[in-house]
């Protein structure tokens, strides 16, 4: 054993540090993949430097969606690498070689709409170049200088405005101190500083400035200064309603017709996951409402959304239609291809609520009683499909006191005749 925990830790290796888990390499691989683009390097080279594709590192950037139908949010916060030049600007904005020739028809004496023509730009376009950019020490426009103050402007992060302007980010915190909310110091700002501009900042330029310092022990301080006692911003999207989980759209438990409830009707399914060591291996299972009759999927490959929705597929595709007429499952991520499932089987698949596992009851009852065959901490993958189905059939085949000690195969039975 202790041969093979060495091996597991030296696995995980990074730059020469050896971390504990997989986990903590990952985020040190991609911490240093930041640092990276920050100091200048293309997505292809950063990517390189840590050892890992242009395509991992462009989903570390901006997420990925997929096949599943789960999107993922980015894994790192990035921006362009701050420099004197870009190597590409856009065709908006003025070139260096525009800049010298409004340099020289401007020194010529050129008015700005005859500047604009010959350059087919705006004559706003000129005009703001030239008021923006001009010398004030020597009243000329110079246009090395004006390309240089251009690429400046263009760097990424820009110094937030509450720290460049002196005494103004005291202001804000003594604002604060004082429990005003951030409107309030906002429009008194303009009160006593009504000739300083500079001074003169929105409500959201204050928000903004709290919540990104908002960092380990300066979050108490946040909580207390606001009146929503929030460290954390809370975007206005998700105010009102929740966030959907997949692309396919859920129906709710709430929306299930009032017939499944009772029981009376066959054909309604609830199912779920019973997962092995780690989560790395599971099966699927299903269980009828009315019989207690219950299918287990095989799933040596994988139980994510593709190999889940498969399964499902394979073992109830050939039941009859009168036991195929809705599906109850919990808002797990192998259910994302809900709808490829919907649509093969020609059978409804209902959503619980979150953190709800008493709306599939019987599904929970059935996972109980599996972990008789399959213990929590093994390895599920390594039972073959057979060995499944014989537990099943175990299972179909025991006397049941809710079902006046009838078994679930002998009730499923009845149901198939009676059709």
């Amino acid at each position: 054993m202790g041969d093979e925990s060495a091996q597991r830790a030296s696995r995980w290796v990074f730059e020469g540090v050896t971390y504990a888990t997989r986990r903590e390499m990952c985020a040190a691989r991609r911490g240093r993949y930041v640092e990276y683009l920050n100091a200048g390097m293309n997505f292809t080279q950063a990517a390189r430097a840590v050892g890992v594709s242009k395509r991992t590192g462009k989903a570390w950037r901006n997420g990925r969606t997929r096949a599943t139908g789960r999107n993922e949010k980015p894994l790192v916060d990035w921006y362009r690498s701050t420099v004197d030049k870009p190597k590409k600007i856009s065709t908006r904005y003025l070139s260096q070689d525009e800049r010298m020739s409004i340099a020289d028809w401007r020194h010529a004496g050129m008015g700005v709409r005859e500047i604009a023509r010959r350059l087919a730009r705006p004559a706003s376009t000129v005009s703001r170049e030239l008021s923006r950019n001009t010398n004030p020490a020597t009243g000329m426009y110079e246009p090395y200088r004006a390309q240089q103050m251009s690429a400046d402007r263009l760097k990424r992060p820009k110094p937030v405005k509450v720290r460049t302007v002196p005494g103004l980010l005291d202001y804000i915190h003594n604002g604060l101190r004082a429990h005003w909310s951030p409107e309030q110091i906002a429009g008194r700002l303009r009160t006593d500083f009504p000739d300083n501009d500079a001074m003169h900042v929105c409500a959201e330029t204050i928000y903004q400035a709290i919540y990104v310092q908002a960092k380990g022990e300066l979050k108490k301080d946040v909580s207390k200064a606001l009146r929503s006692g929030r460290a954390a911003r809370r975007p206005r999207s998700s105010t009102d309603e929740r966030k959907p989980r997949f692309r396919d759209p859920m129906v709710m438990i709430s929306e299930r017709p009032a017939q499944v409830e009772d029981r009376a009707v066959p054909g309604h399914w609830e199912g779920d996951l019973i997962c092995g060591t780690a989560n790395r291996s599971a099966i699927g299972t299903l269980v009828e409402r009315s019989t207690r009759f219950t299918i287990l999927l095989h799933l040596p490959d994988g139980h994510d959304a593709e190999h889940v929705q498969q399964a499902i597929i394979r073992k109830m595709r050939s039941l009859p239609k009168l036991l195929r007429n809705s599906l109850t499952w919990d808002q797990g991520s192998e259910l994302a291809l809900h709808q490829r499932v919907s649509t093969a089987l020609d059978m409804q698949v209902y959503f619980c609520d979150p953190h709800s596992p008493w709306q599939r009851g019987t599904n929970e009852n059935t996972n109980g009683l599996l972990r008789q065959y399959f213990p929590k901490g093994t390895d599920l993958s390594e039972y073959p499909e057979q060995y499944l189905d014989t537990v099943a059939a175990e299972l179909n085949d025991r006397p049941r006191k809710t079902l006046g000690f009838q078994k679930p195969s002998e009730k499923i039975l009845e149901l198939i005749n009676a059709a």
